[in-house]
């Protein structure tokens, strides 16, 4: 990912464990936003000075009214158990991947995973064993 400056967008806290929890406040035309849903993006090499990163932020702000970032799976288990209503979705780290899914697979609030990596042949074996993996997308 390229470098990218900090995020513009207005900050809502909405628990102590969600401190990096944002709200999107500007919508554009023709996007919808999902009520009630939050996505979890799980990467210990985030940046969130990164440009193409911030990009990323960006659009998925436009689409859910809460993104989380967090950099290591026992973060993501510590958010996802405080979490008080809502559904999540997960885009997980292909390095983090593997092990995130096996402690949060079988939580209710996990409506749905996606794993991010680098190398989608090594990846996609381990996750056709978990129903909630929607998918493994090369970065």
């Amino acid at each position: 990912m390229k470098k990218i400056a900090k995020s513009t967008v207005p900050k809502l806290t909405v628990s102590a464990a969600e401190t990096r929890t944002t709200r999107s406040d500007v919508m554009r035309p023709g996007r919808r936003v999902v009520q009630n849903y939050l996505v979890l993006w799980v990467d210990g090499n985030i940046d969130e000075n990164n440009e193409d990163c911030r990009n990323v932020l960006a659009q998925l702000r436009a689409l859910v009214n809460y993104v989380n970032v967090r950099t290591t799976p026992e973060q993501c288990v510590e958010f996802l158990s405080e979490m008080d209503e809502g559904k999540a979705f997960v885009i997980s780290s292909g390095a983090l991947g593997q092990s995130l899914v096996n402690d949060i697979h079988g939580m209710p609030k996990v409506d749905a995973i996606y794993v991010f990596c680098g190398n989608k042949a090594r990846h996609e074996p381990w996750a056709k064993n978990w129903p909630k993996i929607l998918g493994v997308s090369p970065q």
